[in-house]
Formats: structure tokens, C-alpha cells, sequence
């Protein structure tokens, strides 16, 4: 079957750094055009330089995804063939401890962003036949934490999402799919790294993933080799999941 990836165009929100980004180099890689998303303008440039560098095409633009909803819209207003759902925050506090402005950011970020985006992207998709959106989950979403709790909630939020936005556009051509990643290694938890490890060394992986192995994921997802696939989530986490 011919994939017929090449030359569309899809949006990765927080693709500067971790999961983002290697997800934006690896579907640049099977013939994407990326627009490339965050906050950091120095990151968002030197991961296009590098797609670029690869022979790939893309485009960093700014975004805040805590802005207000008009703001979003404004943001969504290119011709986009699909979006990865990538963008999170997880304030590393209990509930007791959590103030109300990480509270008010993380909603923001990690369920009304989403929400929004799709709201303004899904329908084009839809008039043209044809569009995939993936979220990305969590393993977290299906356990109970004492810790980061109000993360874990966000992402079970929007593993249903997925859900309600496959049965609403799927029938016209839109497929949206999860992708939920066990304990990986990124930058933001690197100081982490012995935690991790101890996390996942009784797993059927018996390590942590890594970004590229979520990407991989994504770009298979989003790819024609999973046309059938719709209102999924994918758990690419080691094992973790299934035997906790």
C-alpha cells in the first residue's frame, strides 16, 4: 500500500523538547511537513534546524497554550492535516500541596488547549475527507497516584476526548487515535534517572522508553498502515500498564 504521508502538514504542540520533539523529527523523517510548537523559540529553531538538516521540512511558531481560548483560534488557523495532542504539564506536587495557579495552567494546558485546537482544526479536516489527531496519554491515567494526581486525571480527560472526537469525526474521514507512553526518559526528568529505573525494572521491558520509541508509535499511528485503526489508545509503556 502507498503511504501518502508526503506532504502533509502536521502540528505537534510542545514539540521543542522530549517526546515533541522527536516525534516531530521522526514523522519529518517519513515525509511530514512540521509545524513545530512551544514556548522556546531557541529550542523550537534548533529542533527545525535539525529536521532541516535531515532533509525534512518545517516551521517553528510560538505558542502558549495556557493563552485564552481566542488566542488558540488565532494560533489554529493554517491548513493543517493533523495534530499530536503532545503538550502537558505535570506539577510535581500532591493535592494537598498544589497551588491554584498550577491548577488553573495544567487544566488549561492539558485538557482546554487540546480541546480547543481540535475544535478549530478538526472540522477543516472533516469537510476535506481526510485528517488524524493523536493524544498523548499516559500510563498514569489508568492507576491511582497519591502523587500527581491531578496529572494523571488531566490525561485520563483526554484519553476520552480521543474517544468522543473519534466517534464524532471519525465517520468523516478524521481518525484519532491515543498514544499513551510508560515511564521514558526526557530532559525534564533526567535528574530522575534512578527512580525511573527502579519504576520499570520489574516491567516486561525492565527499563524506562524512550522518546524515539513513542515517536515511532505516533508516526505508525498517523501513517496509512493504520487506516483502520480509530478511537485506540496504543500503550507503548514496557508493559507497565497491563502488569502493575
Amino acid at each position: 500500500m502507498t503511504d501518502t504521508t508526503a506532504a502533509r502538514t502536521v502540528l505537534v504542540t510542545g514539540s521543542t523538547s522530549g517526546i515533541g520533539a522527536a516525534t516531530a523529527r521522526t514523522l519529518a523523517a517519513a515525509g511530514w511537513r512540521l509545524v513545530v510548537t512551544g514556548r522556546d523559540a531557541t529550542r523550537g529553531d534548533s529542533v527545525v534546524d535539525e529536521i532541516a538538516t535531515a532533509g525534512g521540512h518545517a516551521v517553528f511558531v510560538a505558542s502558549d497554550l495556557s493563552a485564552a481560548p481566542e488566542d488558540l483560534r488565532a494560533f489554529a488557523t493554517s491548513a493543517i492535516d493533523a495534530v499530536v495532542h503532545n503538550a502537558a504539564l505535570c506539577p510535581p506536587v500532591d493535592t494537598v500541596s498544589l497551588s491554584d495557579a498550577d491548577l488553573e495552567a495544567t487544566l488549561a494546558v492539558n485538557i482546554r488547549a487540546p480541546h480547543v485546537l481540535t475544535a478549530a482544526l478538526a472540522p477543516a479536516m472533516a469537510e476535506r475527507g481526510a485528517g488524524g489527531i493523536v493524544v498523548i496519554g499516559s500510563w498514569m491515567a489508568h492507576v491511582g497516584h497519591a502523587f500527581v494526581g491531578l496529572y494523571s486525571a488531566t490525561k485520563a480527560a483526554e484519553i476520552q476526548l480521543a474517544r468522543s472526537w473519534a466517534a464524532k469525526f471519525g465517520p468523516r474521514g478524521v481518525r484519532v487515535n491515543t498514544v499513551s507512553p510508560g515511564a521514558t526518559r526526557t530532559p525534564i526528568n533526567a535528574a530522575d534517572d534512578d527512580v525511573i529505573a527502579t519504576m520499570t525494572s520489574g516491567t516486561p521491558a525492565g527499563r524506562p522508553g524512550t522518546p524515539e520509541e513513542i515517536a515511532a508509535a505516533v508516526t505508525w499511528v498517523l501513517s496509512d498502515a493504520a487506516a483502520y485503526l480509530h478511537g485506540a489508545e496504543l500503550a507503548v509503556d514496557g508493559g507497565i500498564t497491563a502488569t502493575r
